[in-house]
């Protein structure tokens, strides 16, 4: 087995050291960021840093590189106060990743990759119609990450959208009936494949599948 320690690490190329360090901590989300600015131009932008931050209230938070270069994902949802985050699906994965090229202000990546956007809510921004799960997002917070100068955007989940087929009984979304997919890195994209599901854990008593037991 390969081991590379962190003296080692400081001595990579800069995109050998962005490859390892992006895909070794696992499998992340990825998703499209839909927002508008204040004058009607559209935004459309791949991101694989949205997580859960809790339930309730129901929050998620994301991660944005350093406003050294104009941020049009983030001058939209500061001057409009919303966001959508849409699921990548495995036909759409070279349609979303060309939307981390960087377009002007001016210029709408939906109409740049061939994605269409939908309208579902009362608030003005902008869906990926053929994401087969949609949120709706308000701006809540940020905190900066002084380590590195990013910042952590938090925002509360409005509204969900996605197909009646894939919600469970017990309210959970079997993600892989939408054929979602997530992010190895930076550029690879993964097709994932429910294994199975597990009643909550409880010290000294076995672990039961809900699955295989048809729950």
């Amino acid at each position: 087995m390969k081991k590379i320690t962190r003296s080692e690490l400081d001595s990579l190329t800069k995109i050998h050291r962005l490859n390892l360090i992006n895909s070794c901590t696992g499998y992340k989300s990825a998703n499209l960021i839909g927002t508008k600015s204040e004058t009607g131009i559209t935004n459309l932008a791949v991101f694989s840093s949205v997580t859960h931050l809790g339930s309730n209230p129901a929050l998620l938070g994301f991660i944005l590189r350093p406003n050294v270069v104009p941020r049009n994902t983030y001058n939209n949802i500061k001057a409009t106060g919303y966001f959508t985050v849409n699921h990548i699906t495995q036909n759409m994965i070279a349609q979303a990743h060309q939307t981390s090229a960087s377009y002007d202000a001016e210029i709408s990546e939906f109409e740049m990759v061939n994605l269409e956007q939908e309208y579902l809510s009362d608030i003005d921004v902008p869906f990926v119609k053929d994401s087969p799960v949609k949120l709706l997002c308000r701006y809540i917070n940020e905190y900066e990450i002084t380590e590195n100068n990013t910042i952590h955007i938090i925002a509360a989940i409005e509204e969900i959208h996605f197909p009646d087929e894939m919600l469970h009984n017990d309210y959970w979304l079997q993600l892989d009936q939408g054929d979602v997919v997530a992010v190895n890195g930076l550029d690879g994209y993964c097709l994932p494949k429910i294994v199975d599901r597990f009643d909550y854990a409880r010290p000294h008593t076995q672990t039961k599948s809900i699955l295989k037991n048809g729950a």
